[in-house]
């Protein structure tokens, strides 16, 4: 019994718990005292815990914040090591949180700008705050600005003055000294002049020009006695020509720049001494030698660099470029015989000779050492001035050097046009591979083969397989580039054939079209209109229907060709899309401007038989008959085009043609016919008003107007009509009420603001028409035509800050820019003008007022050369809008009138 008692002291035998602590249970261990700050003994790791956990049997505790921390691994995965796939895996996760914070970039910035905008609308800078009071400092006069009060000291303290003492220099004390003193005789130069008198005469000046020749005079006598002269024997180094321009040549160093020279010898020669094999040391030191002015230590230097490096054409190169001409020839002498197949070495030495036969006698030396050299055989030839002997010598170098494709072409062009085929046959044989001998072919084949044309496109594409055959094969853009080239060089057959050849290669179908119109495009903006006309009539043949393209291609032909070629593509235009109206007006109008009016009459009677209901065609033929004279031809092809087409336009024109013609009854027919037919077409209306605003029927005018509005009430000219008749009526309160009743139903219109303003500047109110265009800026922000009113409305010096305000409203609006060029021209500033109003015609070209004014201008300052190029440029761009340009075309009194004629007159009207 006594032996299977469990012993209670048997634990004294086991082995200690790895986390045991001898003492730590009752406090013997691990306190703190005022000497020992700290545990008295290191606690178990971290590991050696969850060993002791793990033998025991006990489960580790888990730290439930240890996972949510995503960044943080030291939980699950703080033992792994980061391998290649995480760091794949890391990068592919930055890369899609890049991308989702691109995706929301754009909104997020247009927010904070959003946010930004509104916070700086609420509380703006104090910049902002007195902007307009700075720009109100320009209206103050120079006697305004000069009584304005200095700023005084409002800190109510005295300031402190700082009182500086300085002392008083000796010549001061001796001047006050010699004050007082009296002297009672003369010398002998004031006794001889009459005591204090100066020698000169009263009232003499000192005449320096006088003074400077005396001293070039005197200059130039003692150059000539250093030069001497031949006949006394005397002689001198001095050159009394150029003397002066040697002095002005001298070159002064700060003592900054030779402390800078100083240090760079020091490293340069510690450079050429730890590394003597260096060639390019031993040039730098030369070369900074030679920048000091000490050009024998430079000679001297570049001697040892020879003996160091005599392999480096640079050193032996450089040698002799800083000797005289008889020393580098022994220089380059010496060079060849160490570097016996330096091309340069060779070409500087034949640079030295002065002659040509010296040249060649070089070069041909040179060729015995290096005949593969392509470079000495193209030098070699040019010397030569026969080309007998320049072929001879060609024939020896394509032997050498049989992949040269340069001298093979070189050869090729020095034969006749037999044997240059021979050569061009052994050379594609040689250089499979070039393209250019190829080409140089095709060239050849466009001198002989004029009645062939076909034959250099079918060797180019003979070319092309060969070329792939070999594995050689240009790129689409290299191949049009080579033919931009060809038509440079005057070949534009072999352009062409280039083209169509190799302008479909690497595209797809979908592609095609809109790569070849970009390509057109590209080559026109360059100045190759034969490459771009390749392009166009290879994308005609693949696309033969497509209209848009015929009138690319006639507007190239428009811009660059001849008459005949327009005719030519007009022609086969009309053939391939005979339902494209536009094709056969520019058809018709281009034989009507070449005064072929049978012809035009021809095409216009086939765009009849193609497209029977066309209102273009109808209304150009109109215009034929009517420009020509035929009234009553135009009359009946009216009538008919009612009958068939009757198009609500047809209708109008019909009116207008009556009107024009004086047959004011007929047209008043026909518009109360066509408003019975199109309620909703508004010109009719104002047609039929203004006639009876002519005929001084007002009721009935008013009536007209008022139909109008009540049909198409969005229709801003009917409103602006129906106003300017009640104002010359005589009256203007109803004319106000009428447009304030317009822009109710059509807000935030510049137009109805301008005549609102109009009306209140004609009826002598200035303040309401300042108040009126206050209003309509606030509500129309962007409007040029308010702004240029707002700016004329300004005092003059004012103005300029006024037009920086509309530029930053609507800088391209061609209203303001035209404003902007008047404001220089008051200023006199012609060139700026000029610029401007150049850049309010191509900004809109279509607004004549433009025009007008800036042939007003030219008028004043510029000559008859930029007033006929104002007018000619008007011409092509036929504007047709603007109140004034329009006011005067559509008069009755202009009809049949020019677009010349029209500028002419506009420019009289404007004001």
């Amino acid at each position: 019994m006594a032996s299977n008692k469990s012993n209670k002291l048997a634990f004294l035998s086991m082995p200690a718990p790895a986390s045991y602590v001898a003492g730590l249970g009752r406090g013997a261990s691990g306190f703190t005292t005022r000497s020992d700050i700290g545990p008295a003994r290191e606690g178990p790791s971290a590991e050696v815990i969850a060993e002791a956990q793990a033998r025991r049997g006990e489960d580790v505790e888990v730290d439930p914040e240890q996972f949510q921390d995503p960044d943080n691994e030291y939980g699950l995965f703080a033992g792994t090591t980061y391998e290649q796939d995480d760091e794949e895996a890391d990068k592919i996760y930055e890369m899609v949180d890049h991308a989702m914070d691109s995706r929301r970039r754009a909104r997020r910035e247009a927010q904070e700008k959003i946010e930004l905008e509104k916070h700086r609308a609420e509380r703006p800078k104090i910049q902002q705050q007195f902007a307009d009071l700075k720009r109100g400092l320009a209206a103050v006069t120079d006697a305004e600005w000069e009584n304005i009060p200095d700023g005084g000291n409002l800190t109510r303290r005295k300031r402190r003055r700082e009182e500086r003492s300085y002392v008083v220099p000796d010549s001061v004390l001796v001047g006050d000294r010699s004050k007082t003193e009296y002297e009672s005789s003369l010398d002998a130069r004031q006794q001889q002049m009459g005591g204090f008198e100066t020698p000169a005469e009263s009232g003499t000046l000192t005449n320096f020009v006088e003074i400077g020749q005396a001293r070039d005079k005197i200059l130039s006598l003692k150059l000539d006695q250093i030069s001497g002269s031949a006949s006394s024997g005397t002689a001198t180094s001095v050159d009394p020509k150029g003397y002066l321009t040697s002095l002005d040549s001298v070159i002064l160093k700060s003592d900054a720049e030779i402390g800078d020279i100083k240090r760079a010898r020091m490293l340069f020669e510690s450079l050429v001494k730890s590394n003597p094999k260096h060639a390019p040391g031993w040039i730098a030191a030369a070369c900074l030698e030679e920048h000091a002015g000490r050009m024998v230590a430079a000679r001297k230097i570049i001697k040892q660099g020879c003996e160091q490096c005599p392999k480096s054409e640079d050193v032996w190169l450089e040698a002799a470029r800083l000797h005289n001409n008889d020393d580098a020839k022994v220089i380059l002498a010496n060079a060849v015989q160490h570097v016996g197949q330096s091309v340069k070495v060779w070409l500087a030495a034949a640079d030295l000779e002065h002659d040509a036969k010296s040249k060649k006698r070089v070069l041909r030396k040179a060729l015995e050492h290096i005949p593969n050299s392509v470079r000495l055989w193209k030098e070699t030839v040019n010397l030569e001035s026969s080309a007998a002997d320049a072929r001879i010598l060609l024939a020896r170098a394509v032997e050498v050097i049989p992949l040269s494709v340069e001298l093979w072409l070189a050869l090729a062009r020095l034969e006749t046009p037999d044997r240059a085929k021979a050569v061009l046959n052994k050379a594609r044989k040689a250089v499979p591979t070039s393209h250019e001998i190829w080409i140089a072919a095709g060239r050849l084949l466009e001198q002989e083969a004029t009645s062939h044309p076909e034959k250099p496109q079918d060797m180019y594409r003979k070319s092309l397989m060969l070329m792939r055959r070999h594995q050689v094969s240009l790129t689409r853009e290299q191949w049009l580039k080579e033919a931009e080239k060809c038509e440079t060089d005057g070949s534009p057959r072999t352009c062409e054939a280039i083209v169509k050849a190799t302008v479909a290669m690497e595209l797809e179908e979908e592609d095609r079209l809109d790569t070849w119109v970009a390509d057109a495009e590209s080559a026109e903006s360059r100045g190759r209109v034969g490459t771009a006309r390749a392009v166009l009539a290879y994308a005609l043949k693949v696309y033969p229907d497509r209209r848009s393209l015929w009138k690319r291609a006639a507007d190239l032909e428009k811009i660059h060709g001849t008459r005949e070629s327009l005719h030519a593509i007009l022609s086969q235009a009309v053939q391939h899309c005979p339902q494209a109206e536009v094709l056969w007006l520019m058809a018709a109008k281009e034989k009507w401007l070449a005064k072929d009016v049978p012809a035009a009459r021809e095409v216009l009677e086939r765009a009849f038989v193609a497209n029977p209901e066309s209102e273009q065609i109808w209304l150009a033929a109109v215009k034929l008959e009517a420009e020509n004279g035929e009234l009553g031809v135009a009359k009946e092809l009216l009538i008919r085009a009612r009958n068939v087409a009757g198009t609500e336009r047809i209708w109008m024109k019909s009116a207008v043609f009556e009107r024009q013609q004086g047959q004011l009854d007929a047209a008043l027919q026909t518009l109360a016919t066509a408003v019975q037919k199109f309620p909703k077409f508004a010109k009719l209306y104002m047609i039929q008003g203004q006639i009876y605003q002519s005929q001084k029927n007002y009721s009935a005018a008013r009536g007209s107007f008022a139909a109008g509005i009540k049909a198409c009430p969005k229709e801003v000219t009917l409103w602006i009509l129906a106003s300017r008749l009640e104002e010359a009526d005589g009256k203007s309160i109803k004319a106000r009420a009428l447009l304030e009743k317009a822009r109710l139903v059509n807000p935030a219109n510049d137009i109805l603001w301008a005549e609102a303003v109009g009306v209140e500047e004609r009826s002598g109110g200035a303040a309401q028409a300042k108040a009126m265009l206050a209003r309509g800026l606030q509500e129309c922000p962007t409007s040029g035509i308010l702004w240029s009113m707002s700016i004329w409305t300004e005092p003059r010096p004012t103005r300029k800050a006024r037009s920086v305000d509309a530029l930053k409203k609507s800088a391209d609006n061609p209203i303001i820019i035209c404003t902007v060029a008047r404001l220089f021209w008051a200023e006199r500033k012609i060139e700026k003008a000029r610029q401007w109003f150049g850049r309010a015609v191509a900004t809109e070209p279509d607004l004549g007022d433009s025009w007008g004014w800036w042939l007003r201008f030219e008028r004043q300052h510029g000559t008859e050369e930029y007033r006929e190029e104002v007018r000619t440029k008007c011409v092509a761009a036929e504007p047709h809008h603007s109140p004034v340009w329009q006011s005067i075309a559509k008069d009755i009194k202009n009809t049949g009138k020019s677009t010349r004629e029209i500028l002419e007159m506009v420019a009289d009207a404007l004001q």
